[in-house]
């Protein structure tokens, strides 16, 4: 018989020892979990932020796109205007020769 209460306590401290590690384990994995929900959330956020600054981006290409032909717009303008200015100035003198 006492070598049943022996295998019994060896058996009972065996059991309590996987319920200690399994308690340790099962906390262990709780905590990884929410490590891994909290990095989606960040890369959920940082998908976001990365979606938001390609439109700006965008939004910014086109804004110089459309500035540059303003630019370019009122270049031409001056060049029209001065060609009229030469024009009217060759009409002049071929007004006075006359």
């Amino acid at each position: 018989m006492a070598s049943n209460d022996a295998y019994m306590n060896v058996f009972t401290t065996r059991v309590r020892q996987l319920i200690l590690k399994y308690q340790e384990i099962k906390k262990e994995n709780g905590e990884l979990y929410n490590m891994v929900d909290e990095r989606d959330k960040k890369i959920a956020e940082l998908e976001r932020s990365v979606s938001e600054k390609d439109r700006e981006y965008q939004a910014l290409k086109t804004a110089k796109m459309i500035e540059i032909t303003d630019g370019d717009i009122e270049s031409a303008k001056n060049r029209v205007a001065k060609l009229i200015r030469d024009v009217n100035q060759c009409i002049t003198l071929l007004s006075d020769k006359e």
